[in-house]
Formats: C-alpha cells, structure tokens, sequence
C-alpha cells in the first residue's frame, strides 16, 4: 500500500475547528485539543438547549394566558378544559399572543366558549 501524508487535511482540519472556536477564552481559542473539547460540549449544550427552549416558551406562554385570565376571573385550568371539551383547535402559542397583543379578542373568545 502507498503511503499517504496526511499535512494538508490535518492542516485543514485544525484551521477549521479553530476557526470555530474564535472568541473562546483562554487555550480554548488556540489549542488544538482543548479547542476540539470546547466544540464537543458546546455542540452538547447547544442540542440541550434547544430542547430546553421549547419549554421555557411553553411555560412562558402559560403565564401570559393565566395573567389574562385572572384578570376576567377564571382560571387557567378551566379555561384548558373548556377549549378542549368544546373542540377548540388552538394551540398555546397562539393563545398567548392573542392574550398579549389583542385582550379584546381574547376576551370575545372566552364569553364565547362560556
């Protein structure tokens, strides 16, 4: 078998991966195996977070709905129940953002579900 030298890809491969880590803090920017490391558990924890942020928007948008609804008296718990035994098809995202940015219409959409 031939030999293969191997300089330019790991030369490539190197500039690469610090290329990536442009900004880290201390040998992290420009140690080849400590920057290796740092992309290794940055990609962990960005994979998590993304997870993670689907959750935080979840919780946040209950409490938009919930402050709304205690400001007409009732709870968000009864409000839940009743969008889903009368069939009512929208989602918490969309719940929030009209409980946010139009209260008029959120409140025309609870009387009417009442």
């Amino acid at each position: 078998m031939t030999r293969v030298k191997k300089g330019v890809n790991a030369l490539k491969n190197r500039r690469n991966t610090l290329k990536k880590t442009k900004g880290y803090r201390f040998g992290r920017a420009n140690k080849e195996r400590a920057a290796n490391e740092a992309l290794v558990h940055a990609g962990k924890y960005a994979f998590a977070h993304r997870k993670d942020k689907k959750n935080d928007f979840r919780r946040l948008w209950n409490v938009r709905i919930s402050a709304t609804l205690k400001s007409n008296g009732t709870s968000y718990s009864k409000f839940i129940h009743t969008l889903k035994t009368k069939k009512v098809d929208l989602d918490r995202k969309v719940l929030a953002g009209l409980a946010q940015n139009n209260p008029e219409t959120f409140t025309r959409l609870l009387q009417k579900i009442s």
